[in-house]
This record gives structure tokens, C-alpha cells and sequence, in this order.
């Protein structure tokens, strides 16, 4: 993931949580908005009662692994927020990755088939 496509300011985090839509899934959440660029830009986070370090981390690296899945069907120009539910932990990446599917589904935001 390229640096200008993570997002990392404040105000961006802000803007997404008040202005932005949400979907909850078992394991994640997800939250959008259009952001007016020509690139997606993504926030991976996992709050403390995920667990201790190791194990926000390892959910955050599975986010990101199965993230990467989505990025051919998605269209440019969204921000995401992605956050790790604590029920993520001891979950298999499959298993993540079908709540995240999920997810993505109900936001309604793929891009149509060809």
C-alpha cells in the first residue's frame, strides 16, 4: 500500500465517522465516504479491546491480507475505515475474509460487472 493511500489524519477520521456510512459485520466494521480523489485511501484499526498488542496487530495484518481482495472490485474515490471487532481473535483468515465479503456487500459500493 502506497503512503498517500493510508489515511492518517485526524480530521479525515473524523469526517468519515460523522459524514460517512457504516456497515457491522461479526468480525469488522467498516465505515466509507467518497473522498473526491482518484485513489482509495484505508485505515486498519483495532482498538484495546481487541487484546494486548500482539493481538491488535495480528488483527490488523489480517485485515490488511484480506483487504487486498478488494481492491480490483472497488471503485476509486472512497476513504475506508476498517476496525477489528474483539470476536476476531483466534479467527482464521478465511473466516474474516467472509465477514469482510460481507460486509463490502451490504455497503453496496462494488464496482458493476462488465
Amino acid at each position: 500500500m502506497l503512503k498517500k493511500e493510508v489515511l492518517r489524519n485526524r480530521n479525515d477520521f473524523s469526517r468519515i465517522y460523522r459524514r460517512g456510512r457504516s456497515v457491522g459485520e461479526r468480525y469488522v466494521v467498516l465505515f466509507f465516504m467518497k473522498n473526491g480523489l482518484e485513489y482509495n485511501r484505508t485505515a486498519f484499526l483495532a482498538s484495546k479491546k481487541v487484546g494486548n498488542s500482539v493481538q491488535r496487530n495480528r488483527a490488523r495484518r489480517v485485515l490488511r491480507e484480506c483487504w487486498k481482495k478488494h481492491q480490483d472490485i472497488l471503485p476509486a474515490g472512497y476513504d475506508f475505515i476498517i476496525i477489528a471487532r474483539n470476536t476476531i481473535n483466534g479467527r482464521k483468515c478465511q473466516q474474516v475474509q467472509e465477514s469482510l465479503d460481507s460486509a463490502v456487500r451490504k455497503a453496496k459500493i462494488t464496482k458493476p460487472v462488465r
